[in-house]
């Protein structure tokens, strides 16, 4: 066969062995490939394939795989299953996409037993009708236990849970030469070759829990009646070298998680908490945006480069909002006409065709031994906007600044958080999925504006469907990406964005800061290196989608841990999706979703109405339709598959 014949690309593997390949025309559907003709080839791996030019008996064409070319992931975690009488284990993976228990000989467990968490490395799989052999890296702890299960997420996503030696000790190297940079200038003021900012009015606005304060705003009114406004950013590049054992491994990383209990800091606690941290009253190195803006919020002049400063308030969204809401405290002024050029920001940011999505958050309150006991809805005030405002507002101008400076030179490299135009079949399948629910999408052929989107989303406001309609239109918009290619952000409205503001958390704003930082100093980027820079954007995005599934297993697993102890209860829900084979639907305290079987709907037979996205009894008529409200019982919470399973309450 020809080698035209033989495809290249990523495969989507099932719990049931069976895989999915995109093809690139796409116009006949993905190739359905059968566990037999899966060769081994795992979730995600990089692989070729060849259509078989058949189709199975539900009229999917088929494919198989040829060769695996790269393997996206050779360690998983899972629960030890000791076989009685015989010295081995096998190792049920938590991730489900592995369809294989690993076969784990006892003299390779490191000790593990039976119910124990552990991390396994693939070591051979010479037969694809038998499991693959491994060996534990890693005895985590006991199936169950509330550390166990928060570091088994973060391993299975591919993360470190911790640091070695070596990375933690160039910290505290790091740590002592800073304290003796920071000396020599406080002594002599006059070596001091960065902008002293330490007398201009400066705090943080951060969560009541967070540990690292990686920006800070400063304000003052100037003669002219404009406003400095500075957004000083973390100095992280000052201590994290490019090619160091510390940037290596922040490299590696790509970002820090969020669980719902801890923080996987990008880098050790001595930098994210201490060194880089602008906590209140201490001296601190920054690399600040400093802008002059006038009552109209519009940008007058603009400045980039090395600070040194002290935040002299710690302020918490609470606080900051208690402060404006009662008109009085310190940094009133300065918080109230800071939020007053934020609206004027957002407003301008709307006008222009900024997509204004905003959905619900919850956030756990957890016992000593990390139960759930209590669900709190996050609420967004003014003072997260205005944060959020300014921060967007120093992204934008870096990013315009440093594509004014590079122009289209040859090898000139800039980092960019770019985010694309939504896929013309999303929208259509979205302006379907609206319609079904009473509601109307303006496109044409597929294509809405950004006009188009906040219209629709200004008319589901406040109804009982707008977090539902909401998360459907995230999902059918692209995925914001890095990249050094700069396409304009479609969701913010932006011409020109990147992030800037996190460099303690992301290690693409770490590189922002040294490519800022060259060109501010007239260093050269050599044309060999947009190659890497594009490398770590691709690598970095990748990272961030697999810290996401982390944050999002560990909100899971602690929604259906919350439900363990509510069987039987009733409880509203909407519903969320429907299927070939149930309902999905998402409980409307917890936002946890569960699902109805088909089989478990024993008054009726239901099938699934695609086209309207309903289920219809086959003789009542009886009709659910996506949005519906409805009262659900559960019946079982397993915290294993993170699952919820429900049936309809009478």
């Amino acid at each position: 066969m020809a080698g035209s014949d033989i495809l290249t690309g990523k495969i989507v593997a099932t719990a049931r062995g069976v895989g999915y390949f995109r093809r690139p025309d796409d116009e006949e559907g993905d190739l359905e490939i059968a566990p037999e003709r899966m060769k081994m080839a795992l979730h995600n791996d990089l692989v070729e394939v060849r259509a078989l030019g058949t189709k199975s008996p539900w009229g999917k064409p088929q494919g198989e795989v040829v060769k695996i070319l790269e393997r996206n992931k050779e360690q998983f975690v899972g629960t030890l299953i000791a076989v009685k009488g015989k010295d081995f284990f096998f190792l049920r993976p938590d991730d489900k996409r592995m369809y294989k228990d690993i076969f784990v000989h006892s003299s390779k467990a490191l000790g593990g037993k039976d119910g124990d968490k552990a991390l396994v490395k693939l070591v051979s799989w010479p037969d694809p009708m038998k499991s693959p052999d491994g060996e534990v890296l890693r005895v985590i702890g006991r199936k169950g236990d509330h550390n166990t299960e928060m570091i088994s997420i973060v391993l299975e996503s591919g993360f470190d849970a911790e640091f070695s030696k070596e990375i933690e000790n160039e910290a505290e190297q790091e740590k002592r030469k800073y304290q003796n940079e920071l000396q020599a200038i406080l002594d002599n003021p006059a070596s001091n070759n960065r902008r002293d900012y330490r007398d201009v009015p400066t705090f943080t606005i951060d969560p009541a829990d967070a540990k690292d304060f990686d920006d800070a705003l400063s304000f003052k009114t100037n003669q002219n009646g404009t406003y400095e406004i500075g957004v000083h950013i973390a100095d992280v590049s000052h201590f994290v070298r490019e090619g160091t054992p510390l940037d290596k491994e922040a490299l590696k990383r790509g970002t820090s998680i969020y669980l719902v209990d801890r923080t996987i800091p990008m880098l050790p606690e001595i930098l994210s908490n201490d060194l880089c941290s602008l906590n209140a009253n201490e001296p601190k190195f920054a690399f600040s945006a400093i802008f002059t803006i006038d009552k109209d919020a519009q940008v007058k002049d603009r400045w980039f480069g090395k600070t040194i400063i002290n935040s002299d308030k710690r302020f918490t969204y609470e606080d900051a909002q208690e402060t404006l809401d009662k008109k009085s405290g310190v940094f009133f002024e300065e918080l109230n006409t800071l939020n007053v050029l934020a609206k004027k920001l957002s407003a301008e940011k709307t006008r222009k065709g900024a997509i204004a999505f905003e959905t619900e958050e919850i956030k756990f309150v957890l016992d000593e031994e990390g139960r759930p006991i209590k669900v709190i809805k996050k609420i967004r005030g003014d003072t997260h906007k205005l944060v959020e405002d300014f921060m967007l507002l120093a992204n934008r101008e870096v990013a315009k600044h440093m594509s004014d400076a590079i122009g289209d030179k040859a090898g000139a490299t800039m980092v960019y958080r770019i985010h694309d135009l939504p896929d013309p079949e999303k929208i259509e399948n979205l302006a379907i999925f609206l319609k079904a629910l009473g509601f109307n999408l303006n496109h044409k052929n597929g294509v809405a504006t950004a006009k188009d989107l906040n219209k629709m989303l200004e008319e589901i406001e406040g109804t009982p469907n707008e977090t539902l309609i909401k998360t459907a239109a995230i999902r059918s918009m692209s995925k914001a990406v890095y990249s050094t290619k700069n396409i304009g952000h479609f969701g913010l409205a932006f011409e020109y964005y990147t992030h800037f503001t996190s460099p303690i958390r992301r290690y693409p704003d770490l590189i922002v800061h040294r490519l800022l930082e060259r060109q501010l100093t007239g260093g050269k980027i050599g044309a060999d290196e947009y190659a890497k820079f594009q490398r770590i954007c691709e690598d970095c995005t990748e990272r961030e989608i697999n810290a996401a599934e982390a944050e999002r297993n560990s909100v899971k697993l602690k929604q259906v841990e919350f439900m363990q102890n509510r069987i039987g209860d009733v409880f509203e829900a909407a519903i969320s999706g429907v299927s070939e084979w149930g309902i999905y639907v998402e409980e409307i305290e917890t936002k946890a979703e569960g699902m109805i079987k088909f089989k478990d709907m024993t008054d009726d037979h239901y099938e699934l109405d695609q086209k309207n996205y309903a289920v219809v009894g086959q003789n009542s008529k009886k009709r659910y339709s996506l949005g519906d409200r409805v009262k659900v019982k559960l019946m079982v919470a397993d915290p294993d598959r993170r699952q919820l399973d429900f049936v309809m309450a009478e």
